[in-house]
């Protein structure tokens, strides 16, 4: 099993994300929820959080993914 990024986003984009993640069974990890929070935009334009998950779970959680940033696009 290798821990691979996911995603990378603001700190309420990657909580919301995780939420989703964990509806459908898929375990996550937010990484520099610190850095996110703080100064983010300041020193990361894309919000400096980040989600990990294990490999194997990869292709599923992308899906998740891609439906949450679609539903987001459709809507603003």
């Amino acid at each position: 099993m290798k821990i691979v990024e996911l995603y990378e986003g603001t700190l309420f984009e990657c909580q919301m994300i995780k939420n989703l993640l964990e509806n459908e069974g898929i375990d996550s990890q937010l990484t520099d929820e610190i850095i996110g929070s703080r100064a983010g935009a300041v020193w990361r334009t894309a919000g400096g959080v980040r989600i990990i998950v294990s490999d194997e779970f990869y292709e599923q959680a992308k899906m998740v993914v891609d439906e949450f940033e679609k539903s987001r696009n459709d809507n603003g």
